[in-house]
């Protein structure tokens, strides 16, 4: 949705986080598998290869509030994909949250408005 407006090493960050993400259960599902190739997609990484960065790596990155802040919105997305929050899943968002500067109410907001997205594509 948003992934567009990132800088060519957000793009890049962002694609290896999310692949972090999709593989924090130890399998990344079709429902996640697609939501990976379609942020390739729209981020014209569709030849990219995963390096498997380290998460700091990745984070220390993104620097703009926006930029922050669409990587949150994308990555509620992907983690709700399969309609499973893992565990695993749940300790990579704290860490970015704790890396971001989220504070709990802000964090919140994201996680209900991805969840009110999510039902209106189902609907």
């Amino acid at each position: 949705m948003f992934l567009a407006e990132l800088q060519p090493e957000e793009k890049i960050a962002f694609i290896e986080l999310a692949a972090l993400i999709a593989k924090a259960d130890g399998n990344v599902s079709v429902f996640e598998s697609t939501v990976l190739n379609k942020y390739q997609k729209e981020m014209g990484l569709e030849d990219y290869q995963i390096k498997g960065l380290a998460i700091d790596d990745i984070l220390n990155t993104f620097q703009k509030e926006r930029s922050k802040n669409i990587v949150l919105t994308e990555l509620f997305q992907l983690i709700f994909a399969d309609g499973v929050y893992h565990d695993r899943e749940v300790e990579i968002v704290q860490i970015i949250k704790e890396h971001f500067g989220f504070d709990s109410s802000e964090f919140s907001d994201f996680k209900d408005w991805i969840d009110k997205i999510k039902e209106l594509s189902i609907s």
